[in-house]
């Protein structure tokens, strides 16, 4: 059981000007193709609202701190696609960032972002999947404090479904209370994330934290949101919208 473990982590003290005087990246990660949701556009390009499914995460990371610098990365096949789209949105509509092509996985994709980042090693890094244009404002900046505070740090919230692990048998039903749902953004002090990634040259990872990991730093869990939906699947966007709309 982790729940006291959990209570621990969710709940941890924060102090309103932690990471205030930190420099901030946003690396919104959406160099993939989006095959899942279907032929055509990608997923990251797609109107959601009137916008980009992209924006939509952009804007949350400069309302939620105007200082922010955002890195987009982008499959580098739609990198003039995307910049059209962008100079395309109304100028007041139009969020200062800047792109980078990705790589063939994941974990280059990250890796050529984060490469962008010259600031000092205090400096903190949140990586962000493009697929997730809900993350609502609060769970970033539980992430940038969490991720000043403990220096790897990822937004979870409980598993609500019933699980089972595959065997060689067959199956066997497992205790959900031992298991967390992991989203984005996860944040990160810059010399931790480089560091990992840096040290393990070529090495692909499901995720950011599984990098640090690796390099020999604990994972700190923060509070994530139900609302931080992942547009996955064909119907998701239509979801998505729904959601947006039900924000006011």
């Amino acid at each position: 059981m982790i729940d006291g473990a959990l209570c621990f982590l969710f709940r941890f003290q924060t102090d309103a000007k932690m990471g205030a005087d930190k420099k901030k990246y946003a690396v919104i990660v959406a160099g993939g193709t989006g095959s899942r949701l279907g032929r055509g556009l990608p997923k990251q390009f797609r109107n959601l609202n009137g916008m980009p499914v992209i924006w939509w995460s952009m804007k949350a990371f400069k309302d939620s701190d105007p200082a922010t610098e955002i890195i987009l990365v982008v499959h580098p096949d739609y990198i003039k696609e995307w910049n059209d789209l962008h100079l395309s949105l109304p100028e007041e509509s139009r969020i200062p960032h800047k792109v980078v092509g990705g790589g063939g996985s994941r974990t280059e994709s990250v890796v050529n972002g984060i490469a962008e980042i010259d600031d000092p090693d205090d400096a903190l890094i949140a990586v962000h999947d493009a697929a997730r244009p809900l993350v609502p404002l609060d769970l970033i900046r539980r992430g940038w404090e969490a991720g000043e505070k403990f220096g790897a740090a990822v937004p979870a919230i409980p598993v609500t479904d019933s699980l089972r692990k595959i065997t060689e048998a067959g199956s066997v039903a497992v205790d959900r209370a031992e298991y967390l749902a992991v989203q984005t953004p996860q944040v990160f002090r810059s010399s931790v994330l480089k560091g990992a990634y840096g040290s393990m040259p070529g090495k692909i990872f499901t995720d950011d934290a599984s990098a640090t990991e690796a390099a020999g730093w604990t994972t700190a869990i923060f509070e994530g949101s139900p609302e931080n939906m992942k547009v996955t699947n064909p119907g998701d966007l239509e979801i998505a919208s729904l959601r947006l709309s039900s924000r006011g």
